[in-house]
């Protein structure tokens, strides 16, 4: 049941969803879509709880200074982007915030450093997206886009602001195509990668596609400068629709890198921060040409090979065999195979013993999906309480941490500074992704003693 609040309220923060945060007059919270810090403003309650209301904006009487126009004409009705209306600035500004709040609050933590945010481009950035594809009977349309907000339909947009521009022009062209394809019902999604010199795009597919239509995407791939790929069933059984397409590839300069990936291959979405980001967790790392260091989720040795180019020794580890051999030809491609190593192992499921067996190394790199590296910390935390759990092993002297979510780096942290003997020496901000409330950070911690 939705209801409308007469009483104004006034919005005290942002969640880490990008809400406005108010209370009402009975106490309780009331989190608040399209609300910004400092404004005063009238709801529409659409969920209640009995300690918190969901509601959206219908009225507003204070303007924040912070307040700005959306540049997509599509924000609020699509789902990709959350804090348009924010000033850039703000948005990094609270991202910060986020990120020393989830660490203090959930681990008692505080780092004594703060590091200035890394940020860059805020428009076209998005270099890796997931379009939802629906062919609409009542419109007679196809809709080519992101998901509308809080639903499953997708939204009506023949544009994008946060793609990068050769991109967002496809949308159209791309619902043109596929209206036309004998297959237009049964093709619910296309992946789009863009590498530094080609784009692909992934079509999924749940029927074979007919001669027709396979020389439709030719004549759209000719047309447009892009190569098609096709996904029958799950991400293994992707390929190239043609053998003249290629791997796309981007470049690390400041290392000197080329780092090559298939369209489906995990990336940054935002390749100048992630270039930012490397450069800086390098610094941050402060290898010496004598050390040895592990980077554990090493992923396709984005990290990896940078860190192979300034130590002794790189050991990258990561859980699926398969990417490891991704790693080591990127490692053979880039001259690195001496110096950077590869193991497949489980990470969500690493102990004292496993940090035994790979031996000890100077220095670590860590970056995690969502879940975090809690067994990582926790093997730790445990060398800490009973060295004889991993016989003569000496714990790195220090830890550069990249984290895509806030909550499980102060889980992790409360976790090396409590228990393992770690203080958490600087900490920021990283805006991987403008205009949304996702939070990535880098941490560093070094062993107190």
């Amino acid at each position: 049941m939705v209801t409308e609040r007469t009483e104004w309220l006034s919005v005290e923060s942002l969640d880490l969803e990008g809400q406005g945060v108010a209370h009402n007059a009975e106490g309780k919270v009331v989190f608040i879509e399209g609300a910004l810090p400092g404004e005063q403003v009238q709801v529409s309650v659409s969920r209640r709880k009995n300690n918190w209301e969901q509601a959206t904006l219908v009225a507003l009487r204070h303007e924040s200074a912070q307040r700005v126009v959306p540049q997509c004409r599509h924000f609020g009705t699509c789902g990709g982007c959350k804090m348009q209306h924010f000033q850039a600035g703000s948005q990094i500004a609270t991202k910060q915030r986020a990120l020393e709040d989830g660490l203090w609050h959930l681990a008692k933590v505080k780092a004594e450093q703060i590091l200035r945010p890394i940020e860059g481009p805020a428009w076209g950035y998005r270099y890796r997206a997931r379009l939802s594809v629906r062919y609409v009977v009542k419109k007679g349309k196809v809709l080519v886009g992101f998901h509308e907000r809080k639903s499953s339909y997708v939204a009506d947009m023949d544009s994008c602001e946060v793609l990068p521009r050769h991109l967002s022009d496809l949308l159209a062209p791309l619902a043109t195509l596929i209206e036309g394809m004998d297959q237009r019902d049964r093709l619910p999604q296309i992946e789009v990668a863009v590498g530094d010199d080609a784009t692909a795009l992934v079509l999924r597919h749940l029927q074979p596609l007919t001669d027709a239509d396979l020389q439709r995407l030719r004549d759209f791939a000719l047309l447009h400068q892009v190569q098609w790929w096709l996904q029958p069933q799950g991400p293994a059984t992707v390929h190239p629709l043609d053998a003249t397409a290629s791997e796309l590839s981007y470049r690390l300069p400041e290392f000197g890198i080329t780092m090559r990936f298939k369209p489906t291959d995990f990336t940054q979405v935002n390749h100048q921060i992630n270039r930012a980001l490397v450069a800086r967790a390098l610094r941050l790392l402060a290898v010496h040409t004598d050390e040895r260091v592990i980077d554990w989720f090493c992923g396709l040795g984005n990290f990896t090979l940078p860190i192979a180019t300034h130590a002794r020794e790189v050991l990258g580890v990561e859980g699926s065999e398969a990417l490891v051999e991704r790693s080591r030809e990127n490692a053979v491609s880039n001259g690195l195979a001496a110096k950077a190593h590869f193991k497949a192992s489980n990470l969500f499921e690493i102990d004292a013993s496993v940090l035994a067996e790979l031996g000890h190394a100077d220095k670590w790199l860590v970056d995690p999906p969502r879940e975090g590296a809690f067994a990582l910390a926790k093997a730790l935390a445990d060398v800490a309480a009973d060295p004889t759990a991993a016989p003569g092993y000496v714990p790195p002297k220090r830890i550069v941490y990249v984290s895509c979510n806030p909550a499980t780096l102060a889980r992790d942290a409360g976790l090396l500074v409590h228990q393992a003997g770690y203080v958490l020496s600087a900490a920021g901000a990283v805006n991987m992704f403008p205009h949304t409330a996702h939070v990535e950070s880098i941490a560093v911690f070094d062993r107190s003693h």
